[in-house]
Order: structure tokens, then sequence, then C-alpha cells
């Protein structure tokens, strides 16, 4: 089967619902670079990096499928890294096509309810909302909390990385629980995390003062980090696949 890339966008469009879902600017949902093609291979990271775009040219991938794309500085000269990674795209006919809150929000393939599933948590309750919509999933459980850390450590250490947490009392059982993916940790966060009964917020990543801020607050933070270097890529996948649900 032939797939172009502005196809195969639009399909991951309407799969996981761009049209209408509230961005942030720089982020620019949706194919951002286009090519040749047509697609035959595609690869998927978490960030438009040189590193990654290297990758997936070693790999044949002429597709790439990012969580951040190309423009989060936003308006930049075509100078530097930007006409690096620019040039390599276009010598190697990489398609670049980014999706990043719609991805993180979706209710089946978002990254929040995937974390949840690879945790053993069953997403129940909303969380994290932006512009009126829900970018996290919360829960209730009856866990020490001690075994979701670790079970978040596994998690970590299975792509290279480890957990950590902000102070865990003695005897601390996680009875209610939310995921927002990414720098999820904010006061804001912690405010709603407050207000609704959450004692356990599982994120990517947040500034220093919200790891003193959250045992105040009556929150545990627990950060499963992905520090690996060495795999800036997902496993590639075959083109055609994304869509294509039996």
């Amino acid at each position: 089967m032939t797939v172009h890339a502005a196809d195969l966008a639009q399909r991951i469009d309407r799969l996981i619902g761009v049209e209408g879902h509230p961005e942030y600017a720089a982020a620019m949902n949706g194919l951002q670079v286009d090519h040749r093609g047509p697609v035959h291979r595609v690869a998927a990271a978490v960030d438009a990096s040189q590193r990654a775009i290297r990758a997936a040219a070693d790999e044949g991938a002429n597709f790439l499928i990012v969580h951040h794309g190309l423009f989060w500085g936003g308006a930049q000269p075509i100078t530097g890294a930007a006409y690096s990674r620019l040039r390599l795209l276009f010598e190697s006919d990489i398609a670049v096509y980014s999706a990043h809150l719609p991805l993180d929000s979706h209710p089946e393939f978002g990254n929040n309810v995937l974390l949840a599933r690879q945790l053993g948590l069953v997403p129940s309750i909303p969380f994290a909302r932006y512009e009126g919509v829900a970018i996290g999933v919360g829960g209730e459980s009856d866990t020490p909390t001690d075994t979701l850390l670790s079970l978040a450590d596994a998690f970590a250490r299975r792509h290279g990385g480890s957990a950590r947490a902000s102070a865990i009392p003695v005897g601390h059982r996680t009875r209610r629980w939310a995921i927002c993916t990414g720098a999820g940790a904010s006061s804001e966060t912690l405010r709603e995390a407050q207000a609704t009964n959450i004692d356990t917020l599982i994120t990517g990543e947040g500034p220093h003062h919200t790891a003193v801020e959250a045992p105040e607050r009556g929150v545990v933070v627990i950060f499963p980090a992905n520090l690996d270097a060495s795999n800036p890529l997902h496993p590639l996948v075959p083109a055609g696949t994304l869509g294509h649900r039996r």
C-alpha cells in the first residue's frame, strides 16, 4: 500500500482528535515537514532533535512522529541547530509529524492512560484541565505508595531511567492518584490535587519548588524519569499500521 505523508498525517489527526483540541501555539500539531515520499517506514521519538532525526535516517525511516516538534522556540532564523535539523530532514527525505496535547489526553492512545496501564492503575476521573479539556487522568486505589514508587522505578528502568519521589510519609498509602505526563508538576496541578483529594501525583518533571510544596499540600509526587540518552526512538513500525485497527 502506498501512503503519502499528508494522507498519513490526516489519518493520525482523525485518530487522536487533533482538530479543535486546545494547544500551545508553538506545538504546531500535524505535519510539520513534508517529503517526496511515499512513506515506507515510520519512527517515533519524544523530541524532534537532530539525534532522533539521525537515528530515523539510520534505520531507513522517512516519516518521524514526535511529541515535541520543531518549533517550540517560535519563529527563529534558520541557522545553527535549526538549520542542521532541517538540512538533515531534507537530505534524508524525512517527514515530521507532531502531536502534543492531543496525544497526552487521548483516552485510548494517550500518554497518561498508557502510563496508568503500565502501573496497574485504572483511570476513572479527569485531571489537569487545559482550556476546559482534561489532559491527565486520575483514579482510586489502595496501594502502599512505596510499592507504587517501585512499580514506577521498574517501568523507568526498562527504558534506561529511574524513578524519584518527593517526601513519602511512613506508611503512606495511595488511595486517590493522578497522572499528568511531561512537565505535569506545577503549583496549579498541586492545588488541583489538594482540592480533589489526590494524594499521589505521577508526572514527568516539575520545578524544584514543587517538591517542597507537595508535602505541604499532602501530596506525594512520583517522577518516573526516562534518562536513556542512547535510545531516542521508540520501536519502528511499518507504514500504514497507524489508523488501521482490527
